[in-house]
């Protein structure tokens, strides 16, 4: 998630401005933090990935204080930023709603810092994501997880990337999924024309960021014929095989259509599919208003999920 300026702060940054978004990204998630209930029963460790091609990219992992030592689910959580911010932009919210996951569903959880576009354009953030979770299984017993219960998840760009996580686990015969929690996921590079029952002003990732995002990472390709669906998730023709979803979006997000309709494929393919579409709220509402009650239902729907692994 990231966000556009409110309505009467003037114009936002132009398309293809990555560099005032991240600075905006950075102020507003730090205020946003700082108003954030911490979770004070969460451990935090610290560990390395080498990719393939040789980048060390840093890996959190958050697991409840205490509990049985009985071999656990577990979560690769993958922050949203609009597919150009990575945890230096994004971070101080992450350190506190991930926590937050673990500490209410008692489902620890992997976080990794993605390389991001421009600099890193389409396949690299959905394959440091998919090493993620291909190190996630490899150290299960470390981590006293329970390889046959690990779920992909993630909001916004970090949505769409675990879509894509899902769809590289099944092609190529990968970790074995039993859960894809997708929340308001940025899966479709085809979002681009404005919807007239959207207000500007409810927009917080809007139509511009999202041509910026979309453009970032696929280039010229964006909007073509010939988009990868491990990049854009909505393009996959096949759908069938993967892991059972839980998708949730606000009915005031761009991105809604596209996520609706995932989880309608989803559900024609076979794939048990849970689908919240929750009225009157924008993109990351309850990141931006966590004590509204639609905030808090949609917060125990996610918790509960994750819980029954």
């Amino acid at each position: 998630m990231a966000a556009a300026p409110p309505a009467d702060s003037g114009p936002g940054p132009a398309v293809g401005d990555v560099a005032t978004r991240r600075s905006n990204t950075a102020a507003m998630f730090t205020a946003l933090a700082s108003s954030m209930e911490v979770s004070t029963d969460v451990e935090v460790r610290r560990y390395e990935l080498t990719t393939a091609d040789g980048a060390v990219l840093p890996l959190t992992w958050y697991e409840p204080a205490t509990g049985d030592r009985t071999a656990s689910a577990a979560m690769l959580y993958l922050h949203g930023g609009g597919m150009i911010m990575s945890l230096e932009q994004t971070a101080p919210v992450y350190d506190v709603i991930v926590p937050q996951y673990v500490s209410r569903s008692r489902v620890p959880a992997l976080v990794v810092d993605y390389r991001v576009a421009p600099e890193h354009p389409h396949p690299t953030p959905v394959e440091d994501c998919y090493a993620a979770l291909q190190w996630l299984e490899a150290h299960a017993a470390e981590l006293n997880v329970d390889p046959t219960r690990l779920a992909v998840g993630g909001d916004s760009a970090g949505g769409g990337l675990a879509a894509g996580v899902a769809l590289l686990a099944r092609d190529r015969s990968g970790p074995q999924l039993a859960l894809q929690l997708l929340i308001y996921p940025m899966l479709d590079d085809r979002t681009v024309v404005p919807d007239p029952q959207l207000p500007p002003e409810f927009l917080v990732w809007n139509y511009d960021d999202n041509v910026t995002g979309w453009g970032a990472l696929l280039g010229d390709a964006s909007g073509g014929a010939d988009v990868s669906p491990y990049a854009a998730p909505a393009r996959a023709a096949d759908l069938s095989g993967l892991p059972p979803a839980y998708v949730d979006v606000g009915d005031l997000d761009i991105f809604r259509d596209e996520d609706v309709d995932y989880a309608r494929r989803l559900l024609a393919a076979g794939v048990p599919t849970e689908l919240h579409v929750f009225p009157g709220c924008p993109h990351g509402f309850e990141i931006v208003a966590g004590d509204l009650p639609v905030s808090r239902q949609a917060l125990d729907s996610r918790v509960r999920r994750l819980a029954a692994l």
